[in-house]
Parts: structure tokens; C-alpha cells; sequence
């Protein structure tokens, strides 16, 4: 690629979160995520004005993974293009574009059993009818190895990075190594203070691709996560920093990992800790966060590790 291309965060507010897309300024523009319902119209149509560039002009729209604060805007921004952008997402978690109910049923399926909250499936599914704008098909289903072109002689690369959830791809601009991955680099995480992940040797082995093969040049996180201290990254992070990123995932999973395995060794012990049946490794790692807010990264995470110890 010999056209670079500019690329401009594009952050929209929801609760305890800022949600961020991306507009990749290519000969066919894109948008990378789409934040909740209200997102497109409220957000990115002001912040693209002040680029002195148009919704309307929009031709792709990427989604990195499924969950609702990164698809929730999916179809609202498809109606803004006129409904002519592509709409592209892993095949994997098309499911979780295709119906809201796919969200409430990952969600009974994990984390109801550790959160006691009898009205929870009303309260997801009504979150799921008012955060997603839409249900839809995608244009493009990609499974990683893809190649997009965005016009001109700009490509972006799909590349499968399982873990965060089972559909999380990184999308790279050819040629200038502009890397956007979603959640799926998690760091320490984000407002709930714990890295959140459905498989973790998935999730190990996606962050050691993205620093051992694709080495970005420019790393584009989903959220401002957080450092060991606690401290917030941006969201984009220039080579070193977007390595120093990746080593410190794949330093924490490490210790995840290790006290999981420990714990689990023994059994699960019911308690009346709110991290229960997981205390003892809360209390070894030291997470005195709040469990039950959502989205629960402690309990998904955990979650995972327990199905890996059968």
C-alpha cells in the first residue's frame, strides 16, 4: 500500500464506559465497531461533521466481536449509509447480530449461575431491545485470511484472534500496520478492573500472534483499559506502547491461570463471598472490584478456566 490512510477515534458514552469506533478515512470509508443504538446518530455523525466527512459516505462497517457495546449501532449506522455499507463480522458471532435473544442466552449460560439476581434475564433482555438498534444479516461472514479493499490500493487484513469471544478478529490496514483488535487485548481491563475472556488459551494464543506475527505498528483498543496500576491507556497506542500492552495481557493471564488451576484443583467451595465460588483467587490476585456489575468480566474468565479443569 502506498495511499495511507488517516484514522480517528470515534467515542459515544454509555454508563460506566466510553465505547469507541473508528473511521478509517479510505477512498471506501469504514467504520470499525459501532457502539450502542443511539451511538451513530448521536456520536458519529457530529464527530465525522467536524472531519468534514459524511455518514452517508460510510461503505464498510467492521465489527471486531459481538457483544452489544461494539454491535449495538450495527444496524442504526447500516440505515444512516442508506444501507449501502458491507456489514462484516466472524461467522462465529454473527449469532449475537442476528438476534438480541443470543445475547440473553450467553448470558444465562455463564453468568446467571454465579450472579443472584432473579430478575437478570428481564433486565438483560430489555438492556438487549434498547442497546441494539437492530437485527440483521451480515453482507460478510469471514472466518480470518481475508482480504477487504477499502478503494484505491487500500487492504485491510482479517485476522481470527479467538478468546474475548469465539468470533474476535483484528482488522489491519495493509501496509501501515494499523491494528484494530476490539476487546480482545484486555490488559488489566477496563471499568470493572479485571480482564475479561470466554477461552483462555484462546485468549493467550491470540495475544501471542498479535505480538509475535502482526507486531502492530498502531494498536486500536475497544476501551481506555488499564495498566498494573490501575491507570488508564489510550486507545491508540503506538508500537512500543501496543507491545508493552500485549506483554502485560499475556503477563496477567499468566497469574490468572496459575491461581485458577490451583484453586480448581480442590474444587469449587461455595461461600458467602460475592467472588464465590472463585474467592480464593480474588483474593490472590488481589481484585477487590465489584463482581456483580455488569458485564461480569470476573465471572466470565473464571467461568472459562473451571471448563478447562473439566
Amino acid at each position: 500500500m502506498t495511499q495511507e490512510v488517516n484514522v480517528h477515534p470515534l467515542v459515544s458514552p454509555w454508563g460506566r464506559f466510553g465505547l469507541y469506533s473508528f473511521f478509517i478515512d479510505a477512498p471506501e470509508p469504514a467504520i470499525v465497531d459501532t457502539g450502542i443504538a443511539s451511538s451513530p446518530a448521536e456520536g458519529m455523525v457530529p464527530a465525522l461533521e467536524k472531519l468534514g466527512r459524511r455518514i452517508e459516505d460510510v461503505r464498510w462497517i467492521l465489527l471486531t466481536h459481538g457483544h452489544i457495546d461494539h454491535l449495538g449501532g450495527a444496524h442504526a449506522l447500516w440505515e444512516l449509509t442508506g444501507r449501502r455499507a458491507k456489514v462484516v463480522i466472524h461467522q462465529a458471532d454473527a449469532p449475537l447480530l442476528r438476534s438480541r435473544r443470543a445475547h440473553v442466552d450467553q448470558y444465562v449460560e455463564v453468568r446467571q449461575q454465579y450472579l443472584d439476581n432473579p430478575n437478570a434475564v428481564d433486565e438483560q433482555t430489555k438492556a438487549a431491545d434498547h442497546v441494539i438498534s437492530g437485527e440483521m444479516e451480515p453482507t460478510m461472514l469471514v472466518t480470518g485470511g481475508e482480504t477487504l479493499s477499502l478503494g484505491g490500493d487500500v487492504t485491510v487484513s482479517v485476522h481470527h484472534i479467538p478468546g474475548h469471544t469465539a468470533g474476535s478478529v483484528a482488522y489491519v490496514v495493509d501496509g501501515q500496520q494499523s491494528v484494530f483488535v476490539g476487546d480482545a487485548v484486555q490488559i488489566h481491563g477496563a471499568a470493572n478492573g479485571f480482564p475479561g475472556y470466554e477461552d483462555p488459551v484462546a485468549y493467550r494464543s491470540s495475544l501471542q500472534y498479535l505480538r509475535d506475527e502482526v507486531r502492530p505498528q498502531h494498536l486500536y483498543l475497544g476501551h481506555p483499559y488499564r495498566n498494573a496500576e490501575g491507570v488508564p491507556y489510550g486507545v491508540e497506542l503506538d508500537r512500543d506502547a501496543a507491545r508493552t500492552a500485549l506483554q502485560g495481557s499475556l503477563d496477567l493471564e499468566a497469574r490468572i491461570d496459575d491461581a485458577a488451576r490451583r484453586y480448581l484443583r480442590g474444587g469449587l467451595q461455595e461461600t458467602d463471598s460475592p467472588y464465590s465460588p472463585f474467592a480464593p483467587v480474588a483474593e490472590e490476585l488481589g481484585y477487590t472490584g465489584d463482581p456483580t456489575l455488569e458485564p461480569s468480566p470476573f465471572f466470565t474468565t473464571l467461568h472459562g478456566y473451571r471448563r478447562l479443569a473439566g
